[in-house]
C-alpha cells in the first residue's frame, strides 16, 4: 500500500492531511472542554444572583490578593450600608431602547463605620433627569442600605470610546478613572470595583436599578460541531483525491 502511495505522490499530501486532520479534531476537542467550562460559568453566576446577600466588606476581605485587588467577586450579590455622597455623581453612557437616550448613575457611598469608599450603579435615568436637582426624592441625606451585584474592573473593547473624565461620561468601568476624577486629592481609599445596585431599592422619581446584563453566550457546540466537520469535510477532499490519483493510469 505504501508503494502505491508513493507511486501516485500521496505520501506528502497524505502527512499533512493527517497533521491538519489531528488539529481540527483538537480544536473540536478543546470547544467541548470550553462549552464544560462556560456551563459552569453561567450555573455559578445565576446561583450568585439569587442567593442571599454577602456582606461587602467581608467577602472582600476573604478574596483579595496581598495587592487589594477584588478576585473571584463577580456578580456576587452583596449588600454594604454607607451614605451616598450625591455631590460625586459620575455619569455612564447607557441609552435604553424602549427608554431612549439615558446615563447610569454612578455615585459613590462611604461605607458606614470607616472611611472606604465604594461606587454603587444606582440605575438609569433618562437625559431630562440627570441633573439632580429634578431627582430630588432620590437623594437620600442618611445612611442606607444598597444591595446589588458586583462588577469587577472592566475594560473597553476594541470600539468603545474613550471615557471623558473633564465631560462626566463615562463609557466603561475604570476604576481608578473614577477616583481620580472624584477624590483628585486621592486621600481615600476606594474599593476596586462597582455594585450594580437592584431595582427593587430604585425610588419613583430616581435611577432605574437593576441594569446589570448577566446573560453568556454559549456556542462553543456549535464551534465544536464547526472543527469536527472541517476535519471529516478534509477526510472526504483527500479521500476524493488519493482515489482519482490511484486510478489514474501510469504514464
Amino acid at each position: 500500500m505504501l508503494q502505491r502511495l508513493a507511486a501516485a505522490r500521496l505520501i506528502g499530501p497524505a502527512i499533512v492531511t493527517a497533521l491538519a486532520f489531528a488539529l481540527l479534531m483538537s480544536l473540536g476537542a478543546w470547544q467541548l472542554q470550553r462549552k464544560t467550562w462556560k456551563e459552569g460559568l453561567i450555573a455559578a453566576i445565576a446561583e450568585r444572583t439569587k442567593a442571599e446577600p454577602a456582606d461587602l466588606i467581608g467577602a472582600y476581605s476573604a478574596t483579595r490578593d496581598p495587592h487589594g485587588d477584588a478576585i473571584g467577586l463577580e456578580y456576587l450579590r452583596v449588600k454594604v450600608r454607607g451614605r451616598f455622597l450625591h455631590d460625586k455623581e459620575r455619569y455612564f453612557y447607557a441609552p435604553d431602547p424602549e427608554l431612549g437616550p439615558g446615563v447610569n448613575v454612578t455615585t459613590p457611598l462611604k461605607i458606614t463605620g470607616g472611611d472606604v469608599i465604594v461606587f454603587v450603579n444606582r440605575g438609569y435615568v433618562p437625559d431630562a433627569r440627570q441633573d439632580p436637582k429634578t431627582r430630588a426624592a432620590s437623594q437620600p441625606a442618611d445612611d442606607v442600605e444598597v444591595v446589588g451585584l458586583v462588577r469587577e474592573q472592566g475594560h473597553p473593547g476594541r470600539f468603545t470610546p474613550a471615557n471623558d473624565a473633564a465631560k462626566n461620561l463615562w463609557y466603561w468601568r475604570d476604576i481608578a478613572g473614577l477616583k481620580a476624577s472624584a477624590f483628585p486629592d486621592g486621600n481615600v481609599s476606594v474599593l476596586p470595583l462597582i455594585i450594580d445596585q437592584e431595582a427593587s431599592a430604585s425610588p419613583g422619581d430616581g435611577p432605574k436599578g437593576g441594569t446589570t446584563i448577566v446573560t453568556l453566550t454559549n456556542r462553543h457546540l456549535e464551534y465544536a460541531i464547526t472543527w469536527y466537520g472541517l476535519a471529516l469535510t478534509l477526510l472526504g477532499v483527500f479521500a476524493t483525491f488519493a482515489a482519482s490519483k490511484l486510478r489514474a493510469p501510469k504514464v
